[in-house]
């Protein structure tokens, strides 16, 4: 690490911690903040960037990503640099790549291909968590933080088997867990909606974040339910948190779907009542009102027990496919959050290896299939098989007055949710930290830029235990964004998602720029953070 200094001069301090912004100079060397005046003082410095009237502030942290592969497939990081996000927390959703052994790696690389895209040529050279934390530290643009995924835990012990763990199969999981988590885990995710930990219960979960609340770590579900039964997919969450102990972050958290609409109130007070208990409780959101997935996890879970080949199979059998299609369009279905599925919401966004089958990205699902001369769930059984099952979808069911008024608490931290590959991904994955700034500072005024900032920053690091990173104090290390509040702008749209933010100059990872006067510098200074002993 070098130990040269940096002296950005003339900014607007915007500490991340909720103080009211100053003017100021911050001196770094080597990868830490060493000095800060209020520019009444000449400082020295090897080097010096000017930047007179911008906002500085620590680097921005993304609570909840997918760039498990792609942060190393594609390892400039533009879409993530240039929203000025210095660190990732990757693992999410109950589904990754460590730990596995042969079986699951294979499973998972067609599971996850709509996440992640399985990349030709890719050097699987790691089996433990230990071994995927060497390949990412020092490899990476941004720092990154790794979650346990509970769905690893289960097929590695008894593979997509729908059914509840044995207490052997349990005891299994708990040593895995213990072992990922002494290697480097920050916590233990799932995905209660996606096979295979959609088949556990209650009592596993527990028992699972016992063994995280001893190692100092955190929970992080995507629960059980975001539609027909929200409020019990957070009931869950909450059972879970006090039975263990163990500190809760709420993944993506919404309130969507037509069913939930006025249903807020509800959930603010399941937050409010956790928080006096006791729980240790942080969340994250992204300002958009489309989520994204792949159109698979939308099947019954029924269908999707055992290996890819069984699940391709049934995909392909006439009286299986008419019973996914009763569940998809009459009776709902576990994978949609209990619903049926309304196909004029949702727009699938990539036909990975069917070529022939790019066009239906220009309309709904519904409209595409008019178009087919099919119905709808029958036309989307035909894109899975066509894509191996890997064709990811967006669905527009979000609620803007839910958006706004969870964004206020001040549990609130930025996950962009976002999925780096497919021809359309949502626009997330470019535009979720400068849609902040833009629209719910300085357009709509929902949150202060002090406010938003801390959101984006201290919350979140505080939730990692770093407490000496997402705040510009001294003696904190050199995550940092230089950016024009007034001129902050998205550009990603779900048109043309790839397009980088604007008004974001500088980007600085542990004391090295990444993004300088708006240019990438290739720099790969990113480390892995680990919860501290």
């Amino acid at each position: 690490m070098t130990t040269e200094t940096t002296l950005f001069s003339g900014g607007i301090i915007v500490d991340g911690l909720g103080s009211d912004p100053v003017r100021g100079d911050v001196l770094v060397q080597g990868d830490r903040i060493v000095r800060i005046t209020d520019g009444s003082e000449t400082l020295e410095a090897d080097r010096t960037i000017a930047i007179d009237g911008l906002i500085i502030a620590p680097g921005f942290i993304d609570m909840h990503t997918h760039s498990d592969l792609q942060v190393l497939v594609q390892p400039d990081h533009t879409s993530k640099i240039t929203q000025g996000v210095t660190t990732e927390v990757l693992g999410q959703d109950g589904l990754s790549y460590a730990p596995i052994d042969e079986a699951t790696l294979a499973e998972l690389r067609a599971q996850l291909k709509g996440w992640n895209d399985d990349p030709p040529g890719f050097d699987w050279n790691w089996r433990s968590v230990a071994e995927y934390l060497k390949r990412l530290d020092g490899n990476t643009a941004v720092n990154t933080a790794y979650l346990v995924p509970h769905g690893n835990l289960r097929m590695l012990v008894m593979g997509n088997a729908p059914r509840l763990a044995t207490p052997d199969e349990l005891e299994q999981m708990k040593a895995l867990l213990r072992t990922a988590l002494e290697e480097g885990g920050v916590g233990l995710s799932t995905g209660l909606t996606y096979v295979p930990a959609m088949y556990s219960d209650t009592d596993e979960l527990v028992a699972l974040c016992e063994i995280v609340a001893e190692y100092g770590g955190f929970y992080c579900p995507h629960h059980r339910n975001y539609g027909l039964d929200a409020l019990g997919g957070y009931r869950e969450c909450f059972e879970i948190a006090r039975r263990s102990g163990v500190a809760l972050h709420l993944a993506h958290t919404h309130l969507s779907f037509e069913c939930n609409r006025g249903k807020l109130p509800e959930l603010l007070k399941m937050l409010d009542d956790a928080i006096a208990d006791g729980v240790d409780l942080t969340f994250d959101s992204y300002p958009y009102l489309a989520g994204m997935t792949t159109l698979l996890s939308q099947l019954p879970s029924w269908a999707l027990a055992g290996t890819g080949e069984e699940q391709m199979a049934r995909l392909r059998s006439p009286e299986d496919r008419a019973r996914i299609i009763e569940a998809l369009d009459v009776t709902g279905s576990d994978g949609h959050q209990g619903l049926t599925v309304n196909w004029s919401t949702v727009h699938v966004v990539g036909t990975p290896g069917a070529p022939e089958l790019e066009w239906v990205m220009e309309s709904d699902l519904a409209t595409a299939a008019a178009k087919a001369g099919k119905k709808p769930a029958e036309f989307a059984l035909d894109i899975l098989v066509a894509t191996e099952r890997s064709a990811p979808c967006v669905f527009f069911i979000g609620h803007e007055e839910h958006v706004r008024a969870l964004m206020q608490r001040d549990e609130h931290t930025v996950g962009s949710d976002g999925i780096l590959v497919g021809d359309r991904p949502h626009p997330r994955s470019w535009g979720t930290f400068p849609r902040m700034l833009e629209t719910y500072v300085r357009e709509e005024k929902v949150l202060t830029l002090a406010e938003c900032v801390r959101h984006m920053t201290s919350t979140a690091a505080n939730r990692l235990r770093q407490r000496d990173r997402g705040r510009i104090v001294e003696g904190a290390k050199a995550d940092l964004v230089v950016f024009d509040h007034m001129t902050v702008k998205a550009h990603a749209t779900y048109e043309v998602p790839r397009q980088a933010a604007s008004g974001i100059f500088h980007v600085m990872v542990n004391g090295e720029l990444a993004l300088e006067n708006g240019v990438m510098t290739g720099s790969r200074a990113g480390r892995v953070i680990r919860m501290p002993s």
